[in-house]
């Protein structure tokens, strides 16, 4: 039998991150130590209770939830509801939770899983857990087998002209984090907005007829409508659970080995990840960026995980 490969989400729901959730704790190849949550779409208190409402609707109860930094290492908090409302997660009309948080604080709960064995951490919202744990506990480092993230652009941002949202939400913690020597996938912009939840996807969730198939599509079509309204996508990008997808097939994702730095000055660019695509600057590569997604192959493991679950 295949040994599941040990990893925590480190999310901030979020409609993409909702469904980050239903993937990872969906595959069978992965061993879901916990979910910690970060300020980042919504306050911190407001992710990690959109956390539990997916969890409770998909029967997810023996993943721990822990939420961790309430605020940015240096800059002043952000957050986007003007693309996921003022819950972090419109759309739904949500029943009462049941599934509870984890008294634990996230990063501490990290560093607790990495003392018990080496792990991957999948982080789909701002890095503000990721470096916080590094400059606490830099000699847990060697045993974060590799840190995936859907963060960055090579190319436009798209919360400023230059900078993503997740980076430029905490540039200095991304900034500890690309300069730490770890192993790093990169998922941008240029992949995830080829995730895009088209009306013929939609269909294909609705078909499934099962609760969380309904929540996933009504979370997909608030989704839909503010980034048409915002961006003038004519389907929304599913952004988070990419980075999902490369940790269970890395063919979805096509990478590149490239040298990456994270602009924290301030300006027009902070916040922006420089991708020396053409290997100008002589840096040595530290991350394997995205360039492309497979976006039928990508749809079948998203569609197939939200179907797994129960009627």
């Amino acid at each position: 039998m295949a040994t599941r490969r040990r990893v925590i989400l480190d999310c901030d729901p979020g409609h993409d991150d909702a469904m980050a959730i239903l993937l990872a704790a969906a595959s069978p190849g992965l061993e879901l130590l916990a979910i910690t949550t970060v300020a980042g779409n919504q306050t911190l208190d407001k992710v990690t209770l959109n956390a539990r409402r997916v969890c409770s609707v998909a029967g997810i109860r023996d993943v721990p939830i822990a939420a961790g930094c309430e605020r940015p290492m240096v800059r002043d908090r952000l957050i986007a509801d003007s693309i996921h409302g003022t819950s972090g997660l419109d759309g739904p009309a949500w029943s009462d939770t049941t599934v509870e948080e984890d008294p634990r604080n996230g990063v501490e709960l990290m560093a607790s899983a990495l003392r018990e064995a080496p792990l991957t951490i999948v982080a789909t919202g701002p890095l503000t857990n990721v470096g916080t744990l590094l400059q606490r506990e830099p000699g847990l480092a060697a045993r974060i087998e590799r840190v995936v993230l859907m963060g960055g652009a090579i190319g436009l941002g798209n919360w400023t002209p230059s900078a993503e949202f997740n980076i430029h939400a905490d540039p200095e913690a991304a900034a500890t984090l690309f300069a730490s020597g770890l192993p790093i996938t990169m998922v941008p912009l240029e992949v995830t907005h080829r995730a895009l939840a088209t009306p013929d996807v939609l269909a294909r969730i609705d078909a499934l007829g099962t609760p969380v198939a309904q929540m996933a599509a009504t979370l997909l079509r608030y989704f839909a409508d503010t980034y048409e309204r915002v961006f003038g996508f004519p389907a929304p990008a599913v952004h988070d659970p990419c980075a999902v997808a490369w940790l269970l097939d890395p063919g979805v994702v096509e990478t590149r080995h490239l040298n990456v730095a994270i602009d924290i000055t301030p300006g027009l660019s902070y916040g922006r990840t420089v991708c020396d695509v053409y290997r100008t600057t002589g840096r040595p590569a530290n991350a394997d960026v995205g360039i492309d997604l497979d976006a039928d192959r990508f749809w079948k493991l998203m569609i197939g995980a939200i179907g797994s679950y129960p009627a």
